[in-house]
Order: structure tokens, then C-alpha cells, then sequence
């Protein structure tokens, strides 16, 4: 569940709202800025759903919302289906959409509504009862409070970059990435206790010197730390500390922390990474303020059901709701965020056959990231898209819901997700997973996912060099 809340006087007064913002920071006596006012975003889904709640609640109880006073919205799942706030003589008419936005909104005379929308926009309904904004369980124990007092560094700065999750540096690599127009490459790797971080030097001295800047992917062990606890994350934290000394550009703290395959079984929760990544965050900044700090993108996933947590994971959107409470927002540059499940266009909000699951599309995911940690910007540590087209074999019965991607939808979904993303201005980096794994196995199409196809082209090169070398 995601939540967020905003006031707006109506669209004609933004303007004195900014101007009110300026006098308050003269007043401040800092130094004058240029503050910009909230405006109307039509291609934002979020500025949509509000919209047509607002039209719908105003068509049925005949009231103005042309101008409100505050208005809230969250991410839920409807439990009964998207009319259970509704009185309806039959209880078992009711819809049956289970996911979406709900918009509670305050008008000038503090007339409270409450309305939701599905995911695709397609369904509103309009409560009869107003119910209280829920807060986010935290399960599996309770986030430690006790974080140090974060030490300053440089912000994420900077416009939208681009980059490519790369197997090999390689000239064919780094030609079909320049081909691309992307600017960063990403490499993972995996912390063992007794690690020196000179193990890195390697990529981030071949990445530079290639004239790309590089993002180290670094995941500890979860046996390790299940045993070290305490003085593990120490350890964790002097190495990667080690890491940005080197001069790593970013360095995504821990992999999808919020599945057993990644961090210890009974121990995940998302004030438990915090813990790592507040310690992982002050040793990177007291050895190199520039690293750009990305917190551990969670795998998007609902399989731990309506409760959101069991022993083995959590589902992305409750883990950074928990990370979000335990103060996250203050060790991290960026947040990390996956999007790797979708076979429709990023700019479509309906029409996957699976469902209206928010993690099969990208405008939803992308605000499933945004909205915990006060706008901090997105950072997508893997963003791809998988077709089995070329390996001569069909994808394994877990990837099966890819079958029917084209390489050709491949490529034109990575650019148009390329555009999206630059122009939500809610993304700092974008790096696709992947460029040149060519691995296809029974567990693992990974190479499925790649722009370089097994039949030696690169479509999507030219494809995302169209719209990132403009």
C-alpha cells in the first residue's frame, strides 16, 4: 500500500502558492530561488485517477470539487472488490477488482469524499463510507529506531541517464552500448566476509576507462549474515565504503532484499535492511560524498498475499512502506527499484491478459517506488524485457507469461520506457537488465531479456539510441 497526500487550492491559484513559497524563504532570509508550482500532469496516472474520482464524485453527490482543499490517495488492494465502501442492495454485484487508487478529498467547506479507481482506470466507484487511511503493517519483528545520524553527501543530481546491466566489458559490449546512447555500466557483485574491495577495481578502472560511469551492484551473502548479525554489516559497510574509494559512481546497497533467495528466511523486513543500508550509506559518504547511494531494489512480487509478509519475503510495496517508517529516505541517493515482468507497453495502464497487478505495469511500478519516501528519485537497477525469439526453444513454464514478446516489442518497449521515464522527472537512472548475457536455460532465460540476440543484431540499440542520443 502506498500512500501519499497533497493540498491544492485549485488550478488557478498555483501560481500564488509559489509566489507565498518565495516570501517565506525571503523571510527565511536564504537566498531567493525559483520555486514551481504544482501543476496538472495528464500523462501521470496518478493526476488521471484523481481526476476522474473527483468528476465521478461530483456527478453522483452534485457537489463543486473544482477546488479542494487536501486530498489523499492510496494503494490498496480491495480485499472484497473495489465496491465493498459502497451500500449496495445486492451485496454479491459488487466488481470484482481487487487493486487500486483510493482517493480520499476535502473540499473548501471540509466536506470529506472518498472514491477509488482501478489500476487501468477503467473502474470507479464512489464510497458512501469514508474509511480512515490505513498504515502499512510491519511484520517480522520491529525496525530498529536507534540509526546513526546520517553524514552528508552530495545529492542525486542530474538529469536522466541510462545504462545496461553488462556480463562482459568487452569493445562489443561498450560498441553496442554507445550504439544505445547509454552513459553507465552496471556490475554485480557478491561480498564474502574477508573480501578486499580491490576485487572491483577491475570494472570500475575498465568501465572508466571506456568512458562510462559504473554502478556496482553489491549483495552480501544471507548465510553470512544470518550468523555475523551485527558484525557482518560492519564488514559489509567498510567494503563497500572501500568501493566508492575507488571511485564507483553508485553503489546499489544489497539485491531484492525482500525475498528469502537474498536475505536470511525470518529476518526480512524492511527496517531490518535499513539497518545495513544506514551503516552501508555513512561509510560510503565518509570515503567519497559523490557515490551515488541506491537503495537495494526489492524483487516486484504479490505472492505473500493480503497479509504482505510471511517468513520467506515480503511483497515489494509493504518492505519499502516498512523502510520508509524506519527512516530509509536519509540513506539513500535514490531509491532502487525493478521492473522486469511486463509484456504490454510501459505506456499502457490496462490490457495485460494476467491481471491489473500494479508490478505488470510500468507507470504503477514506477509510483509504487516513488510515492514511499517523499519523491525521492527512482533509480531502476533493472528494467527489461523478455522474448524468447531466436533461441528456438519455448521459455520455461515460470517465464511463460513472456511467450509471445517479440524482439521487436523488446526494443520498442525499452526506448518508449526510456521516454517515460525521462519525462516523469521521478527517474535519476534507468539501466536495462540486460545487454549481453546470452545464458538460456530451464531455470533462467536470462539471455531472453538481452538487447545483443543470439542472432547477432541489436535492435533495441538503435531503438534506445533513437530517443536517449537526442
Amino acid at each position: 500500500m502506498q500512500r501519499n497526500q497533497r493540498s491544492v487550492f485549485g488550478i488557478s491559484t498555483f501560481a500564488l502558492l509559489a509566489l507565498a513559497l518565495v516570501l517565506a524563504l525571503l523571510l527565511q532570509t536564504v537566498a531567493p530561488v525559483t520555486a514551481q508550482a504544482p501543476t496538472p500532469t495528464p500523462n501521470d496516472p496518478i493526476w488521471r485517477g484523481f481526476s476522474a474520482v473527483r468528476e465521478a464524485i461530483q456527478k453522483e453527490r452534485s457537489v463543486d470539487l473544482s477546488l479542494v482543499k487536501a486530498y489523499d490517495w492510496e494503494q490498496q488492494e480491495y480485499k472484497a472488490g473495489i465496491d465493498d465502501c459502497v451500500d449496495l442492495a445486492d451485496p454479491n454485484s459488487g466488481r470484482k477488482v481487487y487493486f487500486g487508487w483510493t482517493f480520499t478529498i476535502t473540499s473548501i467547506r471540509n466536506e470529506v469524499f472518498q472514491g477509488r479507481i482501478s489500476f487501468d482506470l477503467k473502474e470507479v466507484a464512489v464510497c458512501d463510507r469514508v474509511v480512515s487511511a490505513a498504515v502499512a503493517p510491519v511484520a517480522n519483528g520491529t525496525p530498529n529506531p536507534n540509526l546513526p545520524t546520517p553524514v552528508p553527501g552530495s545529492a542525486a543530481v542530474g538529469g536522466f541517464e541510462a545504462g545496461g546491466h553488462v556480463m562482459e566489458m568487452s569493445l562489443n559490449t561498450f560498441g553496442l552500448m554507445n550504439r544505445a546512447g547509454m552513459r553507465w555500466a552496471k556490475v554485480q557483485i557478491r561480498y564474502m566476509q574477508g573480501d578486499d574491495p580491490s576485487k572491483t577495481a577491475s570494472s570500475i578502472n575498465t568501465a572508466k576507462s571506456n568512458n562510462f560511469k559504473i554502478l556496482l551492484g553489491i549483495v552480501g551473502d544471507p548465510a553470512q549474515l544470518a550468523a555475523g548479525g551485527d558484525g557482518y554489516i560492519a564488514q559489509y559497510s567498510q567494503f563497500v565504503a572501500g568501493v566508492s574509494a575507488l571511485g564507483a559512481d553508485a553503489i546499489e546497497v544489497w539485491n531484492e532484499p525482500n525475498i528469502d533467495r537474498e536475505w536470511p528466511a525470518g529476518q526480512i523486513n524492511g527496517g531490518n535492511y535499513t539497518k545495513l543500508l544506514a551503516a552501508a550509506y555513512n561509510a560510503i559518504k565518509s570515503r567519497n560524498a559523490n557515490t551515488l547511494v541506491i537503495s537495494g531494489a526489492p524483487a516486484p512480487t504479490g505472492y505473500f498475499g493480503a497479509a504482505g509478509c510471511t517468513a520467506n519475503g515480503c511483497n515489494d510495496d509493504v518492505f519499502m512502506q516498512q523502510m520508509a517508517q524506519a527512516g530509509a529516505g536519509q540513506y539513500m541517493d535514490c531509491v532502487g527499484l525493478h521492473y522486469n515482468e511486463g509484456i504490454i507497453a510501459p505506456s499502457a495502464n490496462t490490457g495485460d491478459p494476467r491481471g491489473s497487478y500494479p508490478s505488470y505495469y510500468f507507470q504503477s511500478m514506477l509510483a509504487r517506488g516513488y510515492s514511499p519516501f517523499g519523491g525521492k528519485s527512482v533509480c531502476f537497477t533493472e528494467l527489461g524485457y523478455l522474448s524468447p525469439q531466436g533461441f528456438g526453444s519455448p521459455l520455461p513454464g515460470g517465464f511463460a507469461w513472456a511467450q509471445n514478446t517479440t524482439v521487436a516489442q523488446h526494443a520498442q518497449w525499452l526506448a518508449e520506457a526510456a521516454t517515460l521515464a525521462a519525462q516523469s522527472g521521478k527517474v535519476r537512472l534507468m539501466i536495462v537488465w540486460n545487454v549481453d548475457f546470452p545464458f538460456y536455460t530451464a531455470t533462467d532465460p536470462m539471455g531472453g531479456y538481452a538487447m545483443f540476440r543470439p542472432d547477432g543484431t541489436c535492435p533495441a540499440c538503435d531503438s534506445l539510441g533513437a530517443v536517449l542520443k537526442k
